[in-house]
């Protein structure tokens, strides 16, 4: 099983250094900690190993040391930065843990990019030696590059000549669209094997800056220090610790603190049951500071994030999840309230941030996704925007038959209106509503009442409304119906749907490359008998199938 939890103390493949407000994150991968036998991790070349321990790294810098106002990616090895992912690896591995691996390795350069844009935290690579495929794909996610001019050092994204695919976390889109490369100059460097370098790299802006290569820690160092004194915001803020989280991993079940999923390996469904806080927020930021991980809306934004990437990776047979909420959602609400009322906090922005995040991971996860609203959730806010993320929701209309409680009801907050967008730019309200955009404004106006079934229909925030008479057939036929289904045709059909509007850096990256890679890794060209991903390293050349489809 593949465990996505770790820290520093732990780590086998970076090194995390401090020096006021810089912070440098040294590549440093050990050959023989690959995550998986049967491959070396030679001249930095990275696995999920190297990029779970990175994307720790990333989230523990803006948790545990918001000092740290500037942080520099380089390279802990003389004469490599980064030699990509490991070719072997890739060959060994099946195409869903592929396919997966370049996304969860594209969400943490995502992670870096967030980072500098808005939590006062500047990237910057430093790079002293060979810089190839997803090293120049990590340094392309930071905003600054510096390069050693010494006549070796070279970046490059050699995956087409060398290896019969693109490169896969992003590399063609930042090129083109972070770094504003010409086409014509792209063209040419995605297709040779050498890279580019020094002047050349430069004038292409393939980088930001060439120095000498005796020079170049002193010049990172100089330009980090330059950088950390433009970041806004206090110097001396005291982070928290983020605690290992507890969880328990049955056959069929996995429980943490506020969450609880429940395996159904006859119906390959996954039900999450998120619980919502049991006090309301705290009286002051004091008070959620002290409460550290333990706050309510990180808790649960850890947990959810770790469950996601457990069941990517160790269930991908399980091919729909079901969200349910239980809880008030009047705490719900005080919780929104308190990070909206409390928002230039780094803390309460840290959190808003990392929710952020944890939802876009559910969005770009090639599964089916239905809510089930019923009496006792707390679909509000934050939480509603796992029903809003949802391919479908079905809400309960009235009670079941012998219940005594309270109908279900939903309810909007502040929250549901721009701290939370999708990888397109737009709130998921939005998104729903690109037809429709008076409806966002009507349930802003809304915001606070709870919102029965019938309402909610109206409105056309849930999908469908059963009564209790036929509540528990729909579901079931939703569900079993979703099994029967080619799982490819699902998958390319619902990252369509969800990602309807403008396109942006991060959704061509994850709408569109998330398709061609998807593809590619398929073909013949890179993982036949003859493919290049077969035969990378054994001197034989691949042989390709020349038509063009």
């Amino acid at each position: 099983m593949i465990d996505f939890r770790t820290e520093p103390s732990a780590y086998r493949h970076w090194r995390l250094n401090f020096a006021g407000p810089v912070a440098t994150l040294a590549m440093d991968v050990d050959e023989n900690g690959g995550l998986a036998p049967g491959y070396e991790l030679k001249l930095n070349s990275y696995d999920l190993g190297v990029d779970i321990e990175l994307n720790d790294a990333v989230n523990r810098l803006r948790f545990e040391h918001p000092e740290v106002k500037c942080v520099i990616v380089t390279s802990g090895k003389q004469r490599v930065f980064c030699a990509g992912a490991n070719i072997r690896m890739l060959g060994l591995s099946s195409h869903p843990f592929k396919v997966n691996f370049c996304k969860f390795t594209n969400e943490t350069r995502n992670a870096i990019e967030d980072a500098t844009l808005n939590s006062e935290q500047y990237y910057m690579t430093a790079i002293g030696g060979a810089c190839a495929g997803g090293g120049y794909e990590l340094a392309l996610a930071t905003d600054y590059i510096m390069m050693a001019d010494d006549g070796s050092t070279s970046v490059s994204l050699p995956e087409v000549a060398l290896l019969g695919v693109l490169p896969g976390t992003g590399g063609l889109t930042r090129l083109v669209d972070k770094r504003r490369v010409r086409r014509d100059r792209a063209d040419f460097f995605c297709t040779t094997e050498e890279g580019v370098r020094g002047k050349r790299a430069l004038d292409w802006q393939l980088v930001d800056e060439v120095v000498p290569r005796s020079q170049l820690v002193e010049s990172a160092s100089r330009r980090a220090l330059e950088f950390a004194a433009r970041a806004d915001g206090s110097a001396h803020a005291r982070g928290i610790s983020l605690n290992r989280l507890a969880r328990d991993v049955a056959e069929r079940r996995i429980k943490y603190g506020h969450l609880t999923i429940d395996i159904d390996r006859d119906n390959s469904t996954a039900t999450f049951t998120v619980g919502g806080p049991k006090s309301p927020a705290p009286r002051n930021v004091e008070e959620a500071h002290s409460a550290g991980a333990n706050f309510w809306p990180l808790a649960v934004a850890r947990e959810l994030e770790d469950v996601i990437l457990h069941l990517r990776f160790n269930e991908d047979t399980v091919r729909t999840w079901i969200f349910r909420t239980r809880g008030d959602s009047t705490l719900v609400k005080s919780h929104d309230e308190f990070l909206t009322a409390h928002a230039d906090d780094w803390l309460m922005r840290e959190i808003r941030l990392y929710l952020k995040r944890t939802l876009k991971r559910i969005d770009v996860s090639s599964r089916s996704i239905f809510a089930l609203i019923e009496p006792g959730s707390c679909f509000c806010g934050t939480l509603l925007e796992l029903a809003l993320a949802s391919d479908r929701t079905y809400m309960l209309r009235g009670l079941r038959e012998g219940d005594e409680s309270v109908p279900a009801t939903i309810s909007v907050t502040e929250m549901n209106f721009g701290a939370l967008p999708m990888c397109n730019g737009l709130t998921r309200l939005e998104s729903r509503f690109q037809g429709e955009p008076e409806r966002v404004e009507e349930l802003r106006a809304r915001i606070g009442e709870q919102i029965d079934a019938s309402t909610a229909d109206e409105l056309g925030v849930v999908t469908f409304t059963p009564d209790d008479i036929d509540w528990d057939d729909e579901v079931r036929i939703a569900i079993e119906e979703r099994a029967t289904f080619s799982s490819d045709a699902l998958t390319g059909m619902e990252a369509s749907l969800r990602f309807s509007g403008p396109e942006t850096l991060e959704s061509k990256i994850f709408a569109r490359l998330s398709a061609w890679q998807n593809w590619i890794f398929q073909r013949p060209n890179a993982v036949g008998e003859k493919g290049a991903l077969k035969l990378y390293g054994t001197g034989a050349r691949p042989e390709f199938d020349p038509r063009r489809v």
